[in-house]
């Protein structure tokens, strides 16, 4: 009775062990991708999901003009999931590493705090906040006027002499009129208690430039307000040329900073987009990193691999270098995210000089295979030297391509 006990248990635990085995499948396996024609022919999108497996085997079938189905059963029998695959054009990019200086006009006037009132009898609560005003809003219009920097919403405060102003917001996508009634202070201005930013400026690096339409992208991440912490919402932007001139090496549970310059006449392009997923635009020149004068192609998500690869960045000057480093480990994603992949630096001349990945370097493209497969987003606190990567694919659909 207890040996027939234990067979139940040991058929109970196989079960449950090929039952996840086979969800962690299902997971796994997505339910729509891009594939170039040339992986196609080579089948390898079969052998890049499914690997070594032989419980399942793969059928095409549906196929028309631009895609197929591949459809997956468990023994060749078994309907287990379909997977449709876009066929796309091979998509050919000059990947970046240059050094960027980035700046950003806000899409109105941000709030980003608030503070209270010094009159000649104390202190007052910030008019701002009393009238409904919140963290995050942006400040369009005041008395019907159209805001293009915070000196022109000071200018009208400072004309109101104490009458109601009417502001126009934005607020989540749905537009607010909010009356606010400026305080007197203590040294005889009109002031309503709000801190406020129509612009943001830093530090990142050039991921790619596509040679035949001038687009760029870069960082591989959004700019968010350091404040707010929310999206940075913009009216424009622009790049520039910059110039590492120290680094602060990474240590554990504090990152290492390459810091920059760069100089506002010394344009190289316009940005037009900034999404979780990095900054996008157009260059005003032809760009060349002096390391790949030619576009290679890039690499699809199913085609990334844990092992070795390299990244392009600057980290003296502007003079773009090749690095080593080791793809830990790849996710298997099916919408977009910054963290596609765990990347660690093994470039001992890397190390030596910043220990591990620093700000600045964000959106170092990352090249495996002779492909460019993505972008340097962020570093661990805890270990300079590892960090996330996002795929390419993901920024190019940002940006708008059919990949």
């Amino acid at each position: 009775m207890k040996s027939l006990y234990k067979k139940t248990w040991s058929f109970f635990y196989i079960f449950i062990l090929i039952f996840i085995f086979i969800i962690n499948q299902y997971l796994a396996i997505p339910t729509k991708i891009s594939a170039s024609e040339e992986d196609i022919v080579q089948n390898k999108i079969v052998s890049n999901y499914l690997k070594n497996n032989y419980l399942f085997r793969v059928e095409k079938r549906d196929k028309t003009e631009n895609k197929f189905n591949l459809n997956v059963k468990i023994l060749g029998l078994i309907p287990f999931k379909t997977m449709t695959v876009s066929i796309t054009p091979e998509v050919k990019l000059i990947p970046g590493g240059l050094p960027i200086g980035v700046k950003l006009n806000s899409k109105g006037i941000l709030v980003v705090g608030f503070s209270d009132i010094e009159t000649e009898t104390g202190y007052k609560q910030s008019p701002s906040a009393i009238s409904g005003i919140e963290i995050g809003d942006l400040i369009i219009e005041a008395q019907n006027k159209k805001l293009k920097s915070v000196y022109d919403l000071a200018s009208v405060v400072k004309d109101s002499n104490g009458e109601n102003i009417i502001l126009k917001i934005s607020r989540r996508n749905e537009t607010k009129q909010i009356l606010v009634t400026p305080v007197k202070s203590k040294k005889n201005e009109y002031k309503i208690g709000l801190w406020i930013r129509d612009s943001t400026s830093g530090i990142g690096t050039l991921t790619y430039y596509d040679p035949t339409s001038n687009k760029f992208g870069a960082l591989g991440h959004p700019i968010n307000d350091v404040d707010t912490g929310m999206l940075f919402p913009i009216s424009k932007g622009t790049i520039f040329n910059a110039n590492i001139i120290s680094v602060e090496r990474g240590q554990r549970g504090k990152p290492g900073e390459l810091k920059g310059i760069f100089v506002e006449n010394e344009k190289i392009g316009e940005i037009e987009k900034n999404t979780i997923c990095g900054i996008y635009g157009r260059l005003l020149k032809a760009y060349n990193n002096n390391v790949y004068n030619k576009a290679i192609p890039i690499a699809h998500q199913y085609e990334v691999k844990e092992g070795p690869a390299t990244i392009l960045v600057s980290i003296d000057g502007n003079s773009v270098k090749e690095y080593e480093v080791y793809i830990d480990k790849v996710t298997q994603q099916t919408k977009p995210s910054s963290k596609s992949m765990i990347i660690r630096i093994t470039d001992e001349e890397l190390l030596a000089k910043t220990g591990g990945i620093v700000q600045g370097m964000s959106g170092s493209p990352i090249l495996q295979n002779g492909k460019l497969i993505g972008a340097i987003t962020h570093v661990f606190i805890n270990r300079p030297d590892m960090g996330y990567g996002i795929y390419i694919e993901w920024m190019l659909k940002e940006q708008g391509y059919d990949i």
